[in-house]
């Protein structure tokens, strides 16, 4: 079993909350110039976190029909959207990336 202290893995993943609803919207314009596209729907889902230098969120994102991104967000007092996978679907585990 690993150790949720442990630095460098991922978390389990959990439901998205509040904090993690809070951190996508503010990533949502980001993630639309990556994919280059908008989102008519960008709703956090469930998300695992990664202990670093701060924190860095692997959040999977519903944009709307079968449609999901994962967003990897990092939190090291500014959040910054450092990487996006897409499309991925909702059966999708959150892996790192």
């Amino acid at each position: 079993m690993a150790s949720h202290g442990m630095c460098g893995g991922l978390s389990e993943a959990k439901e998205a909350t509040e904090e993690v609803h809070e951190i996508c919207r503010g990533m949502k314009v980001h993630a639309e110039l990556k994919a280059g596209k908008t989102f008519e729907v960008f709703t956090a889902e469930s998300f695992r976190t990664q202990c670093v230098a701060g924190a860095n969120y692997f959040i999977k994102v519903h944009v709307g029909g079968d449609e999901h991104v994962h967003l990897r967000v990092y939190d090291g007092g500014e959040l910054e959207l450092t990487d996006m996978q897409h499309p991925k679907s909702q059966a999708d585990l959150i892996e790192y990336f």
